[in-house]
Parts: C-alpha cells; sequence; structure tokens
C-alpha cells in the first residue's frame, strides 16, 4: 500500500522536474532545426563576463550573509526559548511578503530621489559633499541603485534568512556538556568558540552558504529590479534569450544546463568538505 502512495509523487516529479530538464538538453544540443550541435555552447563565450559576475556578486552576498547571520544565530540560540521564538518570528516576518514587493520597496528606499538620499540632502550631508569635492558639477544624490552593491543589498536582505535559520538550529542542538567541559578545562570563551562550538556548527554553515548562494547566482528579479539591467547576471541572460528580443531558446538551454551543473558542482564541493566535520567538534590545543 505505502509503494502505492508514492506513485502520485513519481508522476509529479516526472512531469514538473525530469521531463523540462530532458526539454533543456534536448534544446541546449540542437540548433532551430533541430539538427544536432554543440554552437551554442561554443557562442557562450562572449558572455563569460556575465558569469563571472554573476558568480563574484552571489559570493558577495554569501560572505555577507554569513558575517551577518552567524553572529546572528548565535546571539538568538543564547536567549531564553520564549526570546528565541520572538526573534525567529522577527526574521522571519519579511518573508511573509511577496518577494516582488520586498525587491520594488528597496528600489525606492535607493532610487536618485528616494529615502536614503532625501535624508541626506536633509541632514546636509550632500552639500558637505559638495563642498568637500567641489565637483563641476554640483552633486545632488548619491547613484545608490543601478550598482553591483545594491544587487548584493538585494540579495543580502533577501537571503538572510537562509543562512540564519539552519546555523540556528545546528547551534541550538550542540550538546552543552562539551561546552561545560571544554570551559572545565580552562579553555577561555574564545577558544571554546573556535575548537568546540564553531567546528561542530559547521554543517549548518554549510547549508546555510548552500541555500544562498544557489538562489543569489541564478537570481533575476534583484537584478533586473536593482540593477537596472546595468549589472546583468546570469538568470537575466537566460530570461532575455526566452522572453526578450533575442529570442533564442536554444542558447537559452545551453546558458541554463551550464549552470545547473556548476551550481550542482559547487554544492558538491561545499558538500564533501563538510564530511565528518562537526561530528566530534575541535581538540583544545
Amino acid at each position: 500500500m505505502k509503494k502505492y502512495m508514492a506513485y502520485p509523487y513519481g508522476v509529479w516529479m516526472l512531469i514538473f522536474i525530469i521531463a523540462p530538464i530532458l526539454l533543456v538538453v534536448f534544446y541546449a544540443f540542437t540548433d532551430k532545426s533541430g539538427t544536432p550541435t554543440i554552437d551554442n555552447f561554443t557562442s557562450m563565450l562572449s558572455y563569460a563576463s556575465i558569469f563571472g559576475r554573476s558568480f563574484l556578486l552571489a559570493f558577495a552576498a554569501t560572505v555577507v550573509c554569513l558575517l551577518l547571520g552567524y553572529p546572528l544565530a548565535y546571539i538568538m540560540s543564547k536567549q531564553p526559548p520564549r526570546w528565541q521564538s520572538l526573534y525567529m518570528m522577527l526574521i522571519m516576518l519579511p518573508m511573509w511578503m511577496n518577494f516582488l514587493l520586498r525587491t520594488y520597496a528597496w528600489m525606492s528606499i535607493l532610487e536618485n530621489n528616494g529615502f536614503i538620499n532625501q535624508f541626506l540632502n536633509n541632514i546636509g550631508f550632500i552639500a558637505l559633499l559638495n563642498h568637500i569635492l567641489q565637483p563641476e558639477t554640483p552633486i545632488t544624490y548619491l547613484p545608490l541603485i543601478n550598482t553591483g552593491g545594491a544587487v548584493v543589498l538585494g540579495m543580502v536582505y533577501n537571503f538572510l534568512p537562509f543562512m540564519v535559520l539552519p546555523i540556528y538550529n545546528v547551534l541550538i542542538k550542540i550538546d552543552k556538556k562539551l561546552i561545560e567541559a571544554a570551559q572545565d578545562l580552562g579553555a577561555p570563551s574564545g577558544t571554546v568558540f573556535r575548537k568546540v562550538i564553531f567546528p561542530l556548527s559547521m554543517p549548518g554553515v554549510v547549508s546555510g552558504i548552500t541555500m544562498v548562494f544557489v538562489p543569489a547566482v541564478s537570481t533575476f528579479v534583484i537584478s533586473k529590479t536593482l540593477g537596472g539591467g546595468k549589472e546583468m547576471l546570469i538568470g537575466d541572460l537566460i530570461d532575455l534569450q526566452f522572453m526578450g528580443n533575442a529570442y533564442n531558446p536554444q542558447l537559452g538551454s545551453a546558458i541554463a544546463l551550464v549552470m545547473m551543473v556548476l551550481v550542482f558542482l559547487c554544492m558538491l564541493i561545499m558538500n564533501r568538505s563538510d564530511d565528518g566535520s562537526g561530528e566530534e567538534g575541535g581538540l583544545l590545543l
């Protein structure tokens, strides 16, 4: 009976996962007439800079999420249970809003006449810059939007919970007796964290890095709205091949296939680097 209950899921996987992947593979290795070819892959070399930019911005967003997310998860894990629930709700609160609406909200904040630039004008910061720099054309705003920094900011804002949650889930499950044993041996707080807590939390760190990097490297909504088309990423390039004026589903499928392989390799490397880590902790040397 249990075997038959898995059939609907198998059908769902076949229709919505396996079939689309096979279709992408077919288009990637054929031209518009259906003839087998690898020209779609060779023509991708002209977009190498877009691939590099995508991985660079995704890496930057992942690093920022880790630097912000780990301390936040660590502080949460040290709080009483009722406060942990409150902090968890505050972290998840932005996720209750539509992804597109959250990104558009940052557009209104970062645009040339947005909240930040208006605030800087009101406090006289822009006037101070003009006084110090004395440019030929007076500065009226800071170019915050349509930049790589704006794209990274959007990635961090949208994907930070994906870094915090797995790290937090691992930290609260660490056996307190291991920490107490290290303290009883005379290890200072810094050594306890470096030799015990951090190694034991590595599975959460690896999961968080994977959960942030994968959607960041393939996003196109954030780069399109906060990058304004000036910071084109892989997702934008694929979207352009399927939905834009440069309609070329064969090339778009080849790019999507290469991206899937690269993301899979990154995940494989991360998982292998985590093999065996976090099980025993470190040595108090």
